[in-house]
């Protein structure tokens, strides 16, 4: 199954959904070897704003106190024919990260995704988008964190058709493509960004490009 998955990723030329699919793998993986990840940081920003922000990487903390040991990661991540490590990893095209433990004091829920390689969890939107508001203007003025915050008044407009905690692979597609169209009627899609702190990363994903 591993590797049917593999090049089913690898030839997915959606990159949210490719970022998507890899997400649900390697939460699979590592949940049978006994580790619960969730996607955090620029990844859980860019599966909020389905694409709107790119990370170039997906992001994951793990929900355990207990630190996930490096002979088990390299097993895990050897599973994936993944190249690299300890901590940065690249599978099927895409950067991988393994971060340490996720900090979550929010009273919003996980969003749930059942991708078509596994479910993963998503950081609380609160923490993976209303807190980069804050870092915008606080506690001194930031223009890649006022980037992300523009993205969030367009992901305001989208999550005022529906608010789910747990949504399917096909749930997930068709509201997609609905909230796209409202978006393409309401305006163009935002500006990207002439630089930020992943354009190594971007690059490397995208063949020397910042974006597909």
């Amino acid at each position: 199954m591993i590797k049917k998955a593999l090049v089913d990723i690898q030839s997915t030329q959606d990159l949210l959904e490719k970022a998507m699919k890899l997400s649900g793998l390697v939460t699979t993986v590592f949940k049978e070897a006994g580790w619960d990840l969730v996607v955090v940081g620029g990844s859980a920003v860019e599966f909020y704003t389905e694409g709107d922000y790119m990370s170039g990487d997906v992001d994951f903390c793990r929900r355990s106190l207990t630190p996930i040991p490096l002979r088990v990661a390299q097993e895990v991540m050897g599973q994936l024919d993944a190249t690299g490590g300890p901590r940065s990893w690249m599978v099927a095209g895409l950067f991988v990260d393994l971060l340490g433990f996720v900090e979550n004091e929010a009273v919003s829920p996980y969003r749930e995704i059942d991708t078509p390689y596994g479910k993963i969890s998503i950081l609380p939107v609160e923490l993976a988008l209303v807190e980069r508001v804050l870092t915008a203007v606080y506690p001194r003025p930031d223009v890649e964190a006022r980037a992300i915050a523009n993205l969030r008044r367009r992901y305001q407009m989208k999550s005022m058709l529906v608010f789910k905690v747990s949504w399917t692979w096909e749930e997930w597609q068709q509201s997609r493509a609905l909230r796209k169209a409202i978006s393409r009627q309401i305006g163009p899609p935002e500006t990207r960004r002439q630089k930020s702190s992943s354009d190594r990363r971007l690059r490397a994903a995208f063949s020397g490009r910042r974006a597909p």
